[in-house]
């Protein structure tokens, strides 16, 4: 009697949620289907990743060439996140809008496609320009072998950037047509990095390098295979007559701006590890993989399911989907909360499974796990923001983001200026927790318990309907 009431007492919370989520409507079958299609798709790629991870720290350990490597490799990959992000807040709900006009959808993307190659091309070339110049000057802020490392790396990195935003362009159509095929072929940059590391002994940083480059490019191809046979690869065109420019446009420069400010956080976390001198920026670089392993699973999951189920409620009348966001909210901060205390008691041991070979060492595995566990904080307002986020994006309230990200960027520059100098490099994970708290309960307020409800939203589409006609 004993073991099978305590057996009741377990199950009962998670009976009574099953109870929930299946009378309470549609939206929550199709986005915890979403979720669990996501989520498998994306184990697959962090298992990938960790394999890349051991790789690289086999063979360079905390050495300079990790370093260098990460310090370009964010700041070139920074415009590339903000624009894969802005695209999928921004074609989601567009092509949810067009399903049934695929002449004028197909026309705007085979123009936006060509915007976007020529944006590219131009972008590397701006981009190398500032940080040749840089470099050359002495003002990378990076100590002087770095700093040459850097330098010598970046006419291949310089390449990720018109790789980079195509890639985000195919992923973003193929996540607004419904399909998660794109998480799974995330993983291919990966495995070309720890394949050319492996078979590149003694290369320094080539294999980091030209492993990245030549991932990212089959990354690009992978994605254009299937869409081409799905639905027919149209040609680029050079031109902005398409009148969805206008839908476009209209979402675009806000969310550039909160997405820059947000993302512009790691940025300012590695001109701070640069400051901490060598190895700081290997530490912090290695702790935050182990946390995107765990965070990426829940939180592309997450966004990938929650996004195209919101702007079809949406553009559907609205019904009770802030009731939806404040239930998965709710659920996906209490995961957050159990994968904190999990990891953390885990930590040593997960950093050890995953790098501690070749020349990386005990000694090692101990100051990662230690910045590792600093940087777990941060997990449960991350889990529920991304949820917050996505049903935001889908009302198309662009602003929220913006301002969310500057709330975010403020507590990042704030959290690094009073922690740092107490704790150092742990001082710059511990950070990122106020990043995530001040944004996830900013959303909170404004969506959840200052809404204007579904009736709101309805009437906000029926002004902008109502200018569209005019």
């Amino acid at each position: 009697m004993g073991l099978g009431y305590t057996k009741s007492v377990f199950l009962q919370p998670w009976r009574a949620l099953g109870t929930r989520l299946r009378t309470a409507g549609p939206d929550h079958a199709a986005i915890l289907r979403g979720m669990l299609t996501v989520a498998a798709f994306v184990f697959v790629g962090k298992l990938v990743s960790a394999i890349k991870e051991m790789a690289v720290a086999y063979r360079y350990g905390l050495g300079a060439e990790v370093d260098a490597y990460q310090f370009l490799y964010t700041v070139i990959s920074w415009p590339i996140g903000v624009w894969s992000s802005v695209l999928t807040a921004v074609l989601v709900p567009l092509a949810v809008r067009l399903r049934d006009q695929q002449g004028q959808l197909t026309r705007f993307r085979c123009e936006l496609l060509g915007f976007v190659i020529l944006a590219g091309f131009a972008l590397a070339g701006l981009v190398w320009l500032v940080l040749h110049t840089m470099f050359q000057l002495g003002h990378s802020g990076l100590p002087p072998r770095l700093a040459t490392l850097a330098e010598a790396a970046l006419p291949g990195l310089i390449l990720l950037l018109p790789l980079g935003m195509l890639t985000a362009l195919q992923s973003a159509w193929m996540l607004a047509a419904g399909r998660h095929l794109n998480t799974l072929l995330d993983c291919i940059p990966t495995l070309s990095i720890a394949t050319l590391v492996m078979v590149l002994p003694g290369g320094g940083m080539r294999a980091l390098v030209w492993g990245t480059v030549a991932g990212s490019a089959l990354h690009l191809l992978s994605l254009m295979a299937p869409r081409g046979r799905r639905d027919g690869q149209g040609a680029p065109r050079l031109a902005l007559s398409s009148p969805q420019w206008r839908w476009f446009w209209q979402g675009f420069g806000i969310m550039v701006g909160g997405q820059a400010l947000m993302s512009l956080t790691v940025v300012i976390d590695q001109f701070y590890a640069a400051g901490l001198g060598t190895g700081a920026i290997a530490m912090l670089g290695y702790a935050n993989r182990v946390l995107s392993l765990i965070l990426g699973l829940a939180a592309i999951a997450v966004s990938r399911a929650t996004l195209p189920i919101f702007a079809q409620g949406q553009a559907q009348g609205g019904g009770r989907l802030r009731a939806v966001a404040r239930l998965w909210a709710g659920i996906l901060f209490a995961l957050g909360l159990l994968a904190m205390l999990v990891s953390y008691s885990a930590a040593p041991w997960i950093v050890q499974l995953l790098y501690e070979r070749g020349q990386f060492g005990a000694a090692d595995t101990a100051a990662v796990t230690e910045v590792l566990r600093y940087g777990l904080p941060q997990m449960p307002f991350y889990f529920s923001s991304m949820v917050l986020v996505s049903y935001a994006l889908s009302q198309r309230r662009y602003h929220l983001v913006f301002f969310s990200a500057l709330i975010g960027c403020a507590a990042k520059i704030a959290g690094n200026v009073l922690l740092v100098p107490v704790l150092g490099v742990n001082g710059i994970a511990l950070g990122t927790m106020l990043v995530y708290a001040s944004t996830a309960l900013f959303f909170w307020n404004a969506l959840i318990v200052r809404g204007t409800g579904d009736e709101g939203t309805a009437g906000l589409r029926g002004r902008t309907a109502g200018r569209w006609r005019k």
